[in-house]
């Protein structure tokens, strides 16, 4: 909802990839959670509470859309169907908003929806819920960042679901991969959290942008096709594909005596699944938090099958050992394990950074895929003229919006050239996360580039304020935005021109007078070559020659003076090198 009465359920990609999942896993569990707000919400202010029932409304909004227009089982509960809500992404939660909100959830039917909070630290949010009684009611799941596989004594006195709900975020490589393998095992063994959830899930983003390469796995070329089915892949299929949601821990679960640890599951229905990890201190680091150091070496772990679990005749077993390129083997099957008559246990010989899967399920298989694309360098000539009738997603490819909203739109006022642009489409600054700038801005094309040539049709929507910019080398994107260099050449509405080397507008390179309004289409062209910069209006050198010796590389860029509506036509990049 870009604006108060704005309800668009059709917008990002989100949609498409819920309904994706649901397609492969038609029990998967589907969450919510805002990491900014709309501005309308704060009336003026940084914070979403300012309003608690329109925050709200705004909440349950998108979860009745998600139902309507999509046809999501969000709001229904069978199995393990049901829709986790939170509250609002490492920030500040509010004790009175939660209870609006479940008030308004439950007001409009979706008694199944959970409420998750507060995703930040364990504290304040567990000892308040000891002292509020209606609030202790209200909130299903207490959820933590980066708990570091340990909880407190307030979260568990609430004898609510512990959930880690988002860890990982460190690079796809094998040591993202013990990390993520130690805290899947660890988080239940020390913090008697039930679920681990990584940030992210698809690395789709360019890699120098911050967190580069930290999801699951690596897809960051759609301009070739090339991806990475990356080790924390497979790391995650040795609990994900022989356990569920509704499975159990048993209480047999711990630290093995010379390193590592071990976790025992059941559905309560005979089946068994033990997952053991062995990762050492320096395979196995996460980006956070700080990990005190720790030893593990060979040895010999001996395991015994008690009650109906004596029964068992046999275990399969899968096998990861990261590390060295002749050691390594990622979710490889091996030999099953089979008892004995009259035997209840087995013995492993463990070495470091290894894990092993031991499961009475027979369905767990290595998936295959075909081979990737080859990996590519974004094209040095690119153009796109935004001309499409109906777009399959809001947003044009290979276009990354750092802040503000940059979307396909259809001009009814121009029947001409300039029928289908792309529009920066907020007139107002988010309730944030980050620290985001005050400007608008999307970043495209390749980090790397230095020598380039930028031309686009712009089009300022607001008179005397209003300004637009394209810029080159841009070097800094995501939670560090604001302090973004390049070259920036802005125009605006009233009659100016200025070239800057940051996004904040502070170095000025140049600037003068030109013939430049509002609702009138104009063509920037923008070249950077070596330690010069020039730049021209409408085909016209408008300035020359001005001195650029910082970055020396960074993406191309287009983008508002401040959240304003403004339109880009016929964006053309050419790279020299």
């Amino acid at each position: 909802m870009h604006y108060a009465l704005d309800e668009n359920y059709f917008r990002g990609y989100e949609w498409w990839l819920m309904k994706e999942a649901k397609k492969r896993n038609p029990n998967i569990t589907l969450m919510g959670l805002p990491w900014s707000f709309p501005g309308w919400l704060g009336k003026g202010f940084n914070w979403p509470y300012v309003n608690l029932q329109l925050t709200a409304y705004y909440v349950v909004s998108w979860i009745v859309g998600a139902k309507y227009y999509h046809d999501l089982d969000i709001d229904y509960i069978g199995a393990f169907r049901l829709l986790v809500l939170q509250i609002w992404n490492e920030r500040t939660f509010d004790s009175d908003y939660i209870k609006v909100l479940r008030r308004m959830l439950n007001y409009q039917g979706l008694q199944q929806v959970k409420i998750i909070a507060s995703d930040n630290l364990w504290e304040p949010i567990a000892a308040s819920m000891l002292l509020d009684p209606e609030l202790l009611k209200v909130i299903d799941v207490i959820g933590a960042h980066y708990p570091g596989t340990h909880t407190v004594k307030d979260a568990r006195l609430t004898e609510k679901k512990l959930w880690s709900s988002e860890d990982f975020s460190t690079l796809n490589n094998d040591v993202g991969a013990g990390c993520w393998a130690r805290v899947l095992n660890q988080n239940y063994i020390n913090g008697y959290m039930t679920s681990t959830i990584a940030w992210n899930l698809v690395a789709s983003y360019y890699e120098q942008l911050p967190y580069g390469r930290c999801g699951l796995m690596t897809a960051q070329e759609p301009w070739s096709g090339h991806y990475v089915v990356e080790s924390p892949i497979w790391i995650s299929a040795h609990t994900t594909q022989f356990t569920q949601p509704g499975w159990y821990y048993l209480k047999t679960v711990g630290h093995l005596e010379k390193g590592g640890s071990y976790v025992a599951l059941t559905d309560g229905l005979g089946n068994l699944t033990i997952i053991i990890e062995t990762m050492s201190h320096k395979q196995s680091k996460c980006i956070r938090p700080f990990l005190p150091y720790f030893n593990v070496s060979r040895q010999y772990a001996t395991f015994i099958l008690k009650g109906s679990f004596s029964e068992i005749p046999g275990l399969q077993v899968w096998y990861t050992k990261l590390g060295k390129p002749s050691e390594r083997f990622l979710f490889k099957q091996l030999d099953s394990l089979w008892l004995p008559d009259g035997s209840d246990s087995f013995t492993l010989e463990l070495q470091a950074d290894e894990l092993f899967t031991l499961t009475t399920l027979t369905a767990g298989t290595k998936g295959s895929y075909p081979v990737p694309p080859r990996s590519q360098p974004f094209p040095r000539i690119y153009k796109d003229d935004f001309n499409v009738d109906y777009p399959f997603f809001t947003e044009a490819p290979n276009f990354a919006d750092q802040t503000g909203v940059f979307e396909y739109f259809t001009n009814m006022e121009d029947p001409g050239e300039h029928r289908f642009t792309l529009r920066q489409v907020l007139n107002q600054r988010p309730i944030t996360w980050a620290a985001d700038a005050y400007n608008t801005i999307s970043v495209i094309g390749d980090y790397k580039w230095s020598n380039v040539t930028i031309k686009c049709d712009v089009y300022i929507e607001t008179p005397q304020t209003g300004g637009v910019f394209i810029a080159g080398r841009v070097n800094k994107g995501g939670i560090l935005i604001r302090s973004a260099r390049g070259v920036f050449f802005w125009i605006f509405a009233n009659g100016t021109y200025r070239v800057t080397g940051d996004l904040a507008g502070w170095m000025i390179y140049a600037l003068g007078q030109a013939d430049i309004r509002a609702k009138k289409w104009y063509t920037l062209t923008l070249t950077i070559k070596g330690h010069f910069s020039s730049g021209m209006l409408n085909g016209k050198p408008l300035w020359t020659n001005v001195p650029v010796n910082f970055p020396k590389n960074g993406w191309a860029a287009i983008g508002t003076h401040f959240f304003e509506f403004a339109q880009f036509d016929n964006f053309y990049v050419e790279a020299m090198g």
